[in-house]
C-alpha cells in the first residue's frame, strides 16, 4: 500500500480532462484522477508509467483541482486506485459534492468499502492478462446494478474462460457486463462476432480514448 504521512493525502500521478473512452459513462466529459501504485502487472498494461512516482496532494487540493474543469463526471482511475486506502475518503468527498464519479478497479481488492454512489468498473482478469490467479472473486457478491463488470480479451481462450465465468456467477443478472478487444492483440470484428454467434448477454465496447487518440494513450 502507498500511504502519505498524514491521513488525508494520496499519491497522484495526474488529473486531466478528457472524453470517458470506456464503460456506461463513454463519451461524457470526464476529470480523470489517476492515482499512482499498482500491485498488479497485467501484459496490455497501458499506464505502466502510474507504477510509480506522482506527487502528493491533499484531498481538498484534488476536490478543488476537479471543479476547475466543469464537468460533470468524475473517474478515479490508476494503476489501482484501491491501493491507497484513503481513495475511499477522495471517492466519497467526490459523490459529497455533486458529481457522478466511477471508479476503475481492477477487483484485486476488496471493492465492499467504495462509497454506494459511486459506480463500480471492476476489471476481472482473464489468462491472457497474466494475472488472473489475483481475481478477488469475493467481489463478485457485492455487485449491483449500479456496477459494471469488464473482461479484456486477447484471444480464443480468454473469451471462453470470461463466458464461463459469466456463466458460474449469473453476472448479467447482477450488473453490467463489457467485454472488450485487448488493443492490437485481437481484431474488434473477430470478437463482435463471437459474441453474435453465441448470443452472449454482454456489451460489446472498443476503447474510445484509442480510436480517436492512439494506442500509446492511456486517456
Amino acid at each position: 500500500m502507498l500511504e502519505a504521512a498524514t491521513t488525508d493525502r494520496l499519491r497522484v500521478t495526474e488529473i486531466f480532462h478528457s472524453l470517458q473512452g470506456e464503460a456506461r459513462a463513454v463519451g461524457w466529459p470526464t476529470v480523470f484522477v489517476r492515482l499512482t501504485g499498482c500491485p498488479l502487472r497485467c501484459g496490455y498494461c497501458d499506464t505502466a508509467y502510474a507504477f510509480q512516482g506522482g506527487q502528493w496532494w491533499e484531498i481538498d487540493a484534488i476536490v478543488a483541482h476537479v471543479a476547475g474543469f466543469g464537468a460533470r463526471h468524475v473517474c478515479v482511475t490508476g494503476g489501482e486506485p484501491l491501493a491507497q486506502r484513503r481513495c475511499l475518503d477522495l471517492l466519497k468527498r467526490l459523490c459529497d459534492a455533486g458529481y457522478a464519479v466511477s471508479l476503475e478497479t481492477s477487483g484485486a481488492l476488496d471493492i465492499g468499502g467504495v462509497d454506494p454512489r459511486v459506480a463500480r468498473v471492476m476489471d476481472l482478469k482473464t489468462p491472457g492478462s497474466g494475472e488472473m490467479a489475483r481475481n478477488r472473486l469475493e467481489n463478485i457478491a457485492l455487485l449491483t446494478p449500479h456496477d459494471q463488470v469488464k473482461f479484456v480479451i486477447c484471444d480464443r481462450a480468454d473469451y471462453d474462460w470470461a463466458k464461463a465465468l459469466l456463466r458460474e456467477h449469473d453476472l448479467p443478472s447482477r450488473c453490467e457486463v463489457l467485454f472488450s478487444p485487448s488493443y492490437q492483440q485481437l481484431p474488434a470484428r473477430e470478437l463482435a462476432q463471437w459474441m453474435l454467434d453465441d448470443r452472449v448477454d454482454a456489451r460489446f465496447q472498443l476503447q474510445l480514448h484509442k480510436v480517436l487518440w492512439g494506442e500509446e494513450t492511456g486517456r
